[in-house]
């Protein structure tokens, strides 16, 4: 890289310290989509943006995204599951599986890409952005697709944020079921936390329900990496393997078979090497660590891993930003933002019929 592609990382990171400071501001909107936004803004208002600075602009893009991804595992802990987040987790899993199906489903029919329909289906059933950021390293997704994702779960994530404290009380929720609809139907941790502020002071309350059942959602981040990460290096064996194919029948002819299973053989390692994606074994162990209490017993480490992972990621998001045009995004993004409105009201029925069917258990 030279100094173009150095100053572009610089810029990136100014930008994530604007977003950083303006999500600071209020609770709705969350510094990682502002430093989007914020890079958009730029590339579009800017006559044009030369391959160097473009260069920078991918690199935050990939490495800090990673480094975000690592700090983020430093923030959840295991046990969540096992408190009142437990109680939750039927509904969290069948919401994981639905939003999926839908995503795929509507997808297919709007001719999107496997990556978009997995960022959506991943975004809208675990945390948003944080698993838009995480699934998209394993995929390989394009920044194109990332940031159509994002718009797309950020969108409905605002309105549910907003409307759902009020529909609570047009329905007449207990606050444990307002707890199970905001903390497994809002995406972002940060929108969940707002929703429930505002449902706490529409009824004079103090509780952290919600919030629970949203850390709770989130630990199924880690198992959901975990499965694309599988799905990842298999479908690399297969496509080495139709590869080896290909080539052993230019040059054996009649010895394709043997030819192919040595190939195969030989290339296992090398594809979990190649395709592994290694920041999340990282991500794994900072979140064995925090569960084992390790980072509680220094003071302010956990808050510096929590502001440190969405400040990381706000600076690889504002990288993705600069690759974005309005006019790709109100032309090629429709139709990801259709899906998200779609993976959305899935999530958002399922959680209310719950609710109401098994309201003994909610409470």
């Amino acid at each position: 890289m030279n100094k173009k592609s150095y100053f572009a990382i610089g810029v990136c990171t100014v930008i994530a310290i604007i977003a950083t400071y303006l999500g600071g501001l209020q609770n709705v909107i969350g510094a990682p989509m502002i430093g989007l936004f914020i890079g958009m803004l730029i590339v579009n208002i800017l006559p044009s943006v030369d391959k160097d600075f473009k260069k920078g602009t991918t690199f935050a893009g990939k490495k800090c995204l990673n480094i975000g991804i690592i700090l983020a595992g430093a923030t959840l802990n295991f046990t969540q599951i096992l408190g009142y987040g437990a109680k939750a987790l039927p509904l969290i899993i069948f919401n994981i599986c639905l939003a999926f199906t839908v995503a795929f489903f509507v997808g297919k029919k709007l001719n999107l890409s496997d990556n978009t329909c997995t960022l959506v289906g991943g975004g809208t059933s675990i945390c948003g952005g944080t698993a838009i950021a995480t699934l998209s390293s394993i995929i390989k997704a394009k920044e194109s697709e990332i940031a159509y994702a994002m718009t797309a779960i950020f969108l409905f994530d605002i309105f549910a944020a907003l409307v759902y404290p009020y529909l609570a009380g047009a329905m007449n929720l207990t606050a444990n079921q307002f707890g199970f609809l905001a903390g497994t139907a809002i995406n972002d941790t940060s929108s969940v936390a707002a929703s429930e502020a505002t449902y706490n002071a529409l009824h004079g309350l103090d509780l952290n329900l919600a919030i629970t059942v949203k850390l709770t959602r989130t630990t199924m981040l880690i198992a959901l990496a975990v499965i694309f990460t599988i799905l990842a290096i298999r479908k690399e064996a297969k496509e080495n393997a139709i590869a080896s194919a290909g080539q052993s029948t230019l040059n054996q002819g009649s010895s394709v078979a043997s030819q192919v299973a040595i190939t195969k053989q030989a290339s296992v390692g090398q594809t979990v090497l190649k395709v592994f994606p290694w920041f999340i074994l990282g991500f794994l162990i900072m979140a064995v660590l925090n569960t084992m209490g390790l980072f509680s017993n220094i003071e302010g480490l956990s808050n510096l891993f929590k502001t440190g992972y969405k400040f990381f990621i706000t600076v690889a998001l504002a990288g993705v930003g600069f690759k974005i045009q309005f006019k790709d995004l109100f032309t090629k993004g429709i139709k990801p933002i259709i899906l998200g409105g779609c993976t959305w009201l899935a999530v958002a029925a399922s959680s209310i019929a719950f609710i109401f069917i098994f309201a003994s258990y909610v409470g």
